[in-house]
């Protein structure tokens, strides 16, 4: 919600002041469709990689801080609009299955908006449960959505 291109330009600026923390490639940003069942605008979408010395509970906690303190962002509707979602979607090649963080994240490679991106900046990038390259599960993957290059 809000001004899209503004607020995903301001959480690469919040990430990139992250302590230890350095981002180190960033993709395109791209208009995507919604997915689930809500009836809302398309999305902005990007994908960043970050190079930190903080572990991954760390990270993540600092990223719920950015979207509520940066953005207020408030979870009322499950998959519905917001201001701003980040999300840890690889650490490395770890495989983190906790109670509130599961890494890789559980849909990436089922969601184009995120394959999209992703490809952009680690195309050879191995899918730490999967085996599969990050260009093999873009390729594969057959899905509606629409994801446009801004």
């Amino acid at each position: 919600m809000g001004d899209r291109e503004l607020n995903l330009l301001r959480a690469v600026a919040e990430l990139g002041r992250l302590p230890e923390s350095r981002v180190t490639a960033l993709s395109p940003f791209y208009k995507t469709s919604p997915v689930g069942n809500v009836n809302q605008d398309v999305f902005f979408n990007a994908v960043l990689r970050l190079a930190s010395r903080l572990d991954a509970r760390s990270l993540l906690t600092f990223l719920l801080q950015i979207e509520a303190e940066t953005f207020n962002r408030v979870r009322a509707v499950h998959q519905g609009p917001r201001t701003m979602d980040l999300d840890l979607l690889l650490f490395g090649v770890d495989i983190i299955h906790e109670e509130d963080l599961v890494v890789p994240h559980p849909r990436l490679t089922e969601r184009r908006f995120v394959l999209q991106p992703l490809y952009d900046i680690a195309p050879t990038l191995t899918h730490p449960v999967s085996g599969r390259t990050i260009a093999d599960l873009l390729a594969s993957l057959r899905t509606d959505e629409i994801v446009v290059k801004i």
